[in-house]
């Protein structure tokens, strides 16, 4: 089951009731001898909006006044004055009558006209968002899936397309850079090394490994300027250095 709840959506705390007999000026109404005195609210049950006029100490309903639109015959204002209203409030059995309400402070009367506008404005949104929805349910639905045995085909490049083959490079154009396919089987080819040479390197051998194998002579402390000597037999030591012969 669907309930649909009331909602509370203004209270006037302090509102009269007139006796209009469809005149629609205030000035024509006696004014300073109103009908009935007590709290007015403004409640909504679904799309359909309530006028509520209660007793202010007990909370008693006095009359009510269903709304389907606004602006409607429901509630329409008057022609000289902000505060002041016309409502056709009705009973249980059908029956209805018009009668003139007037607000004490006229931000009362400011928020009972708000609170009516934002109920239908919202009324008028969910109407749209309905109707909406119920004619993408009756438009033909587009079949976007696979038929049986249906097949698509893709050419992505650079891919394998068979078992022991590789898919055609992509011819260059319009359409971004083109790269050239690898070489068969994947491999890069290394360059040989050079065999070494036949001929064998002379050795190279410093001061401080020649020194090393030659005689001690506590008399011999450094080599002449000349060099190295290649063979330490030719050279002699004279005056404290060792000399080419």
């Amino acid at each position: 089951l669907l309930f649909q709840v009331s909602f509370c959506v203004s209270v006037s705390p302090f509102v009269h009731t007139y006796t209009v007999a469809f005149l629609f000026r205030a000035s024509d109404w006696k004014l300073d001898h109103p009908d009935w005195t007590g709290r007015l609210r403004v409640t909504s049950k679904g799309k359909t909006a309530y006028i509520k006029l209660e007793d202010k100490v007990s909370g008693e309903l006095f009359a009510q006044a269903p709304i389907d639109q606004y602006p409607g015959i429901a509630v329409e204002t008057v022609a000289d004055s902000s505060r002041y209203f016309v409502i056709r409030i009705q009973d249980g059995t059908g029956r209805s009558a018009f009668i003139g309400i007037g607000f004490t402070d006229r931000g009362d009367a400011f928020d009972f006209n708000v609170s009516l506008q934002d109920h239908f404005k919202w009324v008028k949104q969910e109407t749209e968002i309905s109707k909406e929805s119920q004619e993408a349910d009756t438009r033909p639905k587009l079949d976007l899936g696979f038929k049986e045995g249906q097949t698509i085909k893709l050419n992505i490049g650079n891919m394998t397309t068979k078992k022991g083959g590789a898919a055609k490079p992509r011819v260059p154009g319009s359409g971004g850079i083109s790269l050239l396919p690898p070489p068969p089987g994947g491999k890069i080819a290394v360059p040989p090394i050079p065999p070494p040479s036949s001929t064998p390197r002379k050795p190279t051998v410093s001061w401080a490994a020649s020194r090393a194998v030659w005689p001690a002579d506590p008399t011999c402390s450094a080599v002449s300027s000349s060099g190295v000597p290649s063979t330490r037999k030719t050279w002699t030591c004279s005056s404290g250095v060792w000399q080419r012969p």
